[in-house]
């Protein structure tokens, strides 16, 4: 990963963008082109602002308040907005991601900015999901995790082979997860049901 005070300056990030726009045939002098580079360059703080986030320390505080609560913890429909490192075109999807505690949990929010952080970087979808569970295994130590991402790549969906309506599923199991298959069929089963109406609690 490029560190961040090794970055290009904003004013040479932005004349790269009035290059593509000329290299796409464009004039990005004209009035509609003129503040482009500009937005493109803000659009790029947060589409990438994962770099600036560690995943590790979003983990560190949790709580071992849970009176030995031992069952599964998922939290499922994350949204993933991602870019594909190959063609820097998006990828949306959802993620879900679950967790069988030792001792401690984690505030669900964390979970999802896990997510986030990992996504919002240049990125391939099998690395996203093995970096996803990975770093929940490492930080807390838990029997078993388990994260699945099904997303579509505009990459696939409007360039290249163009198929709309595709997606792509993929898992990473860990500990409990992998070695268990109850636990496993327990997580996917969950994943099949349909989502909780809100407005009915």
């Amino acid at each position: 990963m490029t560190p961040i005070d090794s970055r290009p300056s904003r004013t040479e990030a932005e004349e790269a963008v009035r290059t593509l726009l000329r290299w796409a045939g464009e004039d990005p002098d004209r009035e509609g082109l003129r503040d482009t580079p500009q937005r493109v360059i803000k659009s790029y703080d947060e589409f990438f602002c994962g770099y600036a986030e560690d995943p590790v320390d979003l983990l560190r505080r949790t709580f071992s308040e849970v009176d030995d609560y031992d069952e599964m913890v998922l939290l499922r429909d994350i949204r993933v907005e991602s870019h594909c490192e190959h063609h820097m075109v998006p990828i949306i999807g959802v993620a879900h991601v679950a967790y069988l505690p030792r001792k401690r949990v984690v505030g669900i929010s964390k979970l999802a900015r896990v997510v986030d952080a990992y996504a919002r970087r240049f990125q391939i979808q099998e690395r996203l999901t093995a970096q996803i569970a990975n770093t929940i295994n490492e930080e807390l130590q838990p029997y078993g995790v388990g994260v699945v991402i099904e997303a579509s790549h505009q990459c696939m969906t409007t360039r290249g082979v163009h198929r709309p309506g595709v997606s792509m599923v993929t898992s990473r199991m860990l500990g409990t997860f992998r070695t268990n298959s109850d636990t496993r069929r327990e997580f996917l089963s969950i994943l099949n049901r349909p989502a909780m109406n809100s407005g009915g609690i």
